[in-house]
This record gives C-alpha cells, sequence and structure tokens, in this order.
C-alpha cells in the first residue's frame, strides 16, 4: 500500500515511477490495481470545479482556447510528494495514443471501473516547446486522446471521465521546461 495524503494524481508521459516516497522507488510495472484503486480512495478535493471537456470536433479553436483557458483557472495542482506518475510517451507534436503505450493505462483502467461513480479528470500538459496556445491545444488533445481509449477500449463510462488542458503552465521539472517528462497526461479522483 502506498500511502498518500491529499489528491492523488497519476501522470501519463514515458514509465510508472513514483514521485519521492522512497519505500515506493520500484518499477512502475508492479504497481496494482488494488494499490492503484486504495489511493483514489484516500483522494479528496476540495472546491474543484471540472470545465467539461467538447467532443465536437467541428468547434472552433478560439472556442477550445477558451476552455483550455478555464480550465488553467479550474486545476488543482497536486504537490508532487503525493503523485504516481505512469508515464506515456507521445511522439514529439502528436497526440496519438501509441500501439505500444496503451497497455500502460491497463491497471489504470481495471481502478476506474471498480470506482463507479468516482469522476476523474485526465489533465493534459505539454514542455515549453512551440508557442503557449499551441501547447494548450495539444495539451488538450493528448487528454482527450487518453479519455477516448479509457472509454474505447477499456470501458470506462464516458460520464466519469472529464479531460482538460493546461498546456506548458504547470511543468513537472519546473528548472528545465523543455524535459520530456513535462509532456504527460494526469489523473485527479474527484470524488
Amino acid at each position: 500500500m502506498i500511502p498518500l495524503k491529499g489528491i492523488f494524481a497519476s501522470v501519463l508521459g514515458t514509465g510508472l515511477m513514483f514521485a519521492p516516497l522512497a519505500q515506493a522507488q520500484s518499477n512502475g510495472s508492479e504497481l496494482s490495481v488494488e494499490e492503484i484503486t486504495e489511493a483514489f480512495k484516500k483522494q479528496k478535493t476540495r472546491g474543484l470545479v471540472i470545465v467539461p471537456s467538447s467532443t465536437d470536433q467541428s468547434q472552433d479553436t478560439a472556442q477550445e482556447t477558451a476552455t483550455v483557458a478555464a480550465a488553467a483557472e479550474e486545476y488543482n495542482p497536486v504537490d508532487q510528494q503525493t503523485q504516481i506518475n505512469v508515464q506515456i510517451s507521445f511522439d514529439f507534436d502528436s497526440a496519438a495514443l501509441r500501439a505500444d503505450q496503451a497497455p500502460k493505462l491497463a491497471n489504470m483502467c481495471e481502478s476506474m471501473k471498480l470506482m463507479g461513480g468516482t469522476v476523474f479528470q485526465i489533465i493534459g500538459h505539454t514542455d515549453s516547446s512551440g508557442s503557449a496556445s499551441y501547447n494548450e491545444r495539444l495539451s488538450l488533445l493528448r487528454a482527450q486522446e487518453v479519455r477516448r481509449h479509457l472509454i474505447s477500449s477499456c470501458g470506462v463510462p464516458e460520464d466519469m471521465l472529464k479531460a482538460i488542458g493546461m498546456g506548458e503552465t504547470a511543468p513537472f521539472n519546473q528548472d528545465n521546461p523543455r524535459a520530456d517528462e513535462n509532456r504527460r497526461v494526469e489523473f485527479q479522483a474527484l470524488g
């Protein structure tokens, strides 16, 4: 069991690792469905408002950017000490979930299905390469792609998953805004 306080966040962007939890510095493939579920159950959020993602791809960029900007105001950052990081690699300048990365979501998927009634927020992040507006859009597309996979390939009910994009505004590695680990998708259990 992994002791966590506050919000549980799972960050997707290259393997599963645990932020500075000394006892958990093992290979991420060892994280079980039970461990993920237990961490989600302990999580608490207060005053977090979710901005719904749009599944209509015909919306114009201005409206999507407005949704991303509104989401940025609603994002509740998680202390890295309480994060569980699952990194899913995205190709540079791409939001497509690569086939070799999808298995990394299997235990997360099973845990989510066990927690019927819980809403999960999927938060996309990028590094600082490119313009801020481009990165906001790309981060939203990555979060929506992970959401799509969890719904269509894993069977998680779509009303349990919300996707937002943060662009480059909340880097995991603040010392190096262009670092690979900043290109990620984070999960939060909202209750």
